[in-house]
């Protein structure tokens, strides 16, 4: 193994970009061994870092900024000036990828669109992040996670019969798209590697939602309507499915999943399938194609579901080999056994608190290059070192402070 060197080490990453779906690529990259610097204004850097829970007597760390950061270099620069510029477009030059989420225009009027820095660093490649795509009629609005959730059709995959769509408390678009945003720009980067030209990738909320939606939206579409909601039953009428959550007597939820073939299996072994038949329930297919019957279908499993406990039905469907879990509030993710055992959730030490917070893992497992994390920095952490290599003198590096340029 190679210790710390993570797969993406010798690549070096430029981001002007904040928040959550234009920060979370590169903090990735940095996990895999990639140098990431970030560029800060010298004002307060990215309003993120008063974001979420804060800890530290001072408010030194956020629960935001250290998710979606940690791992990566800040620099600051005043990019209103053209020493800042001058700065950025040094470090572009020896950048293999470069990441904005700024406001549709902003980037260019600031002299870091993807024309301006391709001119100065033919095989970069450029990811810039959205919130609608750059295209469509809406496309110069600026938007948050709550717009991609919004557009995409979220709302409807955890929606209630008769109830109102809702978007959700937990950041789906923004994490979607940020993930698709690191595999596109490393896709692009081989290409740039093979070929010694770089392009624009480009990445949006909405976009990045709707691939989301998967193989749900694509049979809505076919069908020209909506899906059953409530539980997810599909499948056609000989060979139905269904996926569903229900609550124990004790109000606790648990989900599972069953092919066609599971259906009976999975009533007998909960003791379940005689009532289903006595009530005229016991044909899951019937819920595709009449309403009345997929109330009554799931009426009668909520029903008996709830005279039993979920440790117990678990035990049951899982020794039947049937697809069941208990449904986990964040507070219990955090601590499951198997999230922790992958490493999916780790701890990090913060000595200037005095104290060791879970944090984030990682969902990669590598057998020779394993991603390693860090903290996020601090404003400005990186300034001295980062002009230093980029050939400025101690005395140049205190003019740009004195100045207000970094």
């Amino acid at each position: 193994m190679s210790g710390s060197l993570g797969p993406l080490n010798g690549i070096r990453v430029v981001a002007c970009s904040t928040a959550q779906a234009g920060t979370v690529p590169y903090m990735l990259m940095a996990d895999l061994g990639a140098e990431v610097i970030k560029i800060e204004s010298p004002n307060g850097g990215d309003p993120s870092r008063k974001a979420g829970e804060i800890k530290g007597e001072n408010g030194e760390i956020s629960s935001f900024f250290e998710t979606n950061n940690r791992g990566v270099k800040s620099l600051t620069l005043n990019l209103k000036t053209p020493e800042a510029r001058e700065i950025l477009h040094k470090l572009v030059k020896t950048a293999d990828i470069f990441g904005q989420n700024f406001r549709p225009g902003a980037a260019e009027r600031n002299g870091f669109g993807y024309e301006d820095l391709k001119k100065i660093n033919p095989k970069l490649v450029y990811a810039s992040v959205s919130a609608y795509g750059t295209r469509g009629p809406h496309a110069n609005l600026p938007g948050t996670d709550a717009v991609g959730q919004a557009l995409s059709g979220i709302a409807e995959a955890y929606s209630q019969p008769g109830g109102s769509m809702r978007t959700g408390v937990v950041s789906v678009a923004d994490e979607t798209c940020a993930m698709l945003t690191f595999g596109g720009v490393l896709a692009a980067l081989i290409n740039a590697r093979e070929t010694g030209i770089g392009q624009k990738v480009e990445t949006s909320l909405a976009g990045s939602a709707v691939r989301l939606m998967g193989w749900t939206l694509t049979t809505t579409m076919w069908r020209n309507k909506n899906p059953i909601t409530g539980a997810r039953i599909n499948g056609t009428r000989n060979r139905p499915g269904i996926a569903a959550t229900f609550d124990d007597i004790d109000g606790l939820p648990l989900v599972l999943q069953l092919d066609a073939k599971d259906w009976q299996p999975a009533m007998n072994a909960l003791g379940f399938w005689d009532t289903l038949e006595q009530r005229g329930a016991s044909d899951l297919g019937l819920a595709l194609v009449d309403e009345n019957k997929k109330d009554l279908i799931l009426e009668t499993l909520r029903g008996l579901f709830a005279k039993g406990r979920r440790d117990d039905m678990l035990i049951t469907l899982r020794e039947a080999d049937i697809v069941a879990a208990p449904v986990n509030t964040l507070l219990e993710a955090s601590n499951d056994a198997d999230n922790i055992a992958n490493g999916y959730i780790a701890e990090m030490e913060y000595p200037e608190i005095g104290d060791t917070l879970k944090v984030h893992g990682t969902p990669w497992q590598f057998s020779e290059t394993p991603p390693v994390f860090g903290r996020a920095p601090k404003l400005g952490e990186h300034n001295q070192a980062i002009l230093e290599e980029l050939g400025y003198s101690a005395e140049a590096i205190q003019n740009f402070v004195d100045q207000k340029i970094i």
